[in-house]
């Protein structure tokens, strides 16, 4: 069986060999000045970058599952708040799509697949006894407009949010591309 590392290592000698990477130079600053939390869902991978004119240096892109911002000094939000202040993106672009895997579900079934994957009962309770809730912290959403205005919101109403800098929110159907507006940032 192949390996999949394999496979991108013996892909990237001959990328770099050919100089195929000439094609995609650019600086670390984003052309259209923008900074985008989307989905990490694999049907966006190309879609969404087509969907919005993006094209190779043009925005700062953050994915996560379901395009959440599930705490306010996460990763998600520090990079954001790097990408406003140091790398000169002046709005940010909440992204998350129709049918994400995120929506509806259930903390039980992923802890159930941890366990069949070793991760033991006593590794759960020190969680638990540590202060985390493992079954909060695994949930999805029940509506994704409702998850797109909750990200926003975490957003806009950072102490270390800009107060200048709109903050939108959009939907993209992952099937044709179609984006619907939830927030305009422009007017909140």
């Amino acid at each position: 069986m192949t390996k999949i590392l394999n496979e991108i290592l013996d892909f990237n000698q001959k990328f770099v060999e050919d100089h195929e990477y000439e094609k995609y130079e650019t600086t670390k600053f984003p052309n259209k000045k923008m900074v985008i939390l989307t989905c990490m869902d694999t049907r966006l991978l190309e879609l969404l970058p087509k969907a919005l004119n993006l094209g190779n240096g043009d925005a700062k892109i953050i994915k996560d599952a379901g395009a959440l911002v599930s705490h306010p000094f996460g990763s998600v939000m520090r990079s954001i708040l790097v990408a406003l202040y140091q790398l000169k993106a002046q709005e940010v672009l909440v992204i998350a799509h129709y049918d994400c895997g995120m929506s509806g579900m259930k903390a039980e079934p992923v802890i159930e697949s941890m366990k069949e994957r070793g991760i033991s009962e006593e590794t759960l309770k020190t969680l638990t006894y540590s202060g985390i809730d493992i079954e909060q912290w695994l949930r999805g959403f029940e509506s994704v407009t409702d998850s797109v205005k909750h990200s926003v919101d975490m957003i806009k109403n950072h102490p270390l949010m800009p107060k200048e800098v709109p903050v939108h929110g959009l939907v993209i159907d992952p099937k044709t591309g179609k984006l619907d507006l939830i927030v305009d940032g422009y007017k909140n």
